[in-house]
């Protein structure tokens, strides 16, 4: 049952939190040039591009909370629950998530809608929203490379 977990664990993370990482990450320039564009008399495409993005940022978001909680069933499966790195991991996976929650997709929303109603988007806006979301990917990365050397771990690599 463990090994079942462990899979659906990490196929939940690759699922779920890819592609949350590539749309926020593709978020912020293609807001600025759909802004750009829009002067231009574009066709809405890139409208269409911020918004696609945005839903996706918000979807799988959603879909990632299978990654904790299947993360929680397989620690206790193995019976490390009180283990220093996953202590850790877990406490970076709940920053980012609140880094999502809480500036990541609100600021989307901002973006979103200025760009729908052709308003000027601030460059400084779009380098804020960079940030946090460079933050929130670094997180990620971070509670990866703990899941894959952590401390005890049996495959001596």
């Amino acid at each position: 049952m463990t090994k079942i977990l462990l899979i659906l664990h990490v196929l939940a993370a690759i699922v779920a939190v890819g592609p949350v990482t590539v749309a926020a990450s593709m978020f912020p320039p293609a807001a600025r040039r759909a802004h750009q564009d829009a002067g231009a008399g574009t066709t809405g495409a890139e409208v269409s591009t911020v918004r696609l993005l945005h839903r996706v940022c918000r979807v799988y978001g959603a879909v990632g909370l299978a990654v904790p909680v299947l993360g929680f069933a397989t620690a206790s499966a193995m019976g490390v629950l009180g283990s220093g790195w996953l202590i850790t991991s877990i406490a970076l996976t709940a920053a980012a998530a609140g880094l999502l929650i809480a500036f990541v997709l609100p600021r989307q929303d901002e973006l979103v809608e200025q760009v729908a109603a052709g308003r000027p988007v601030e460059r400084a806006a779009t380098v804020q929203l960079a940030m946090f979301t460079g933050l929130f990917n670094l997180l990620w990365a971070t509670v990866t490379v703990l899941m894959v050397i952590r401390p005890g771990s049996s495959t001596g690599a």
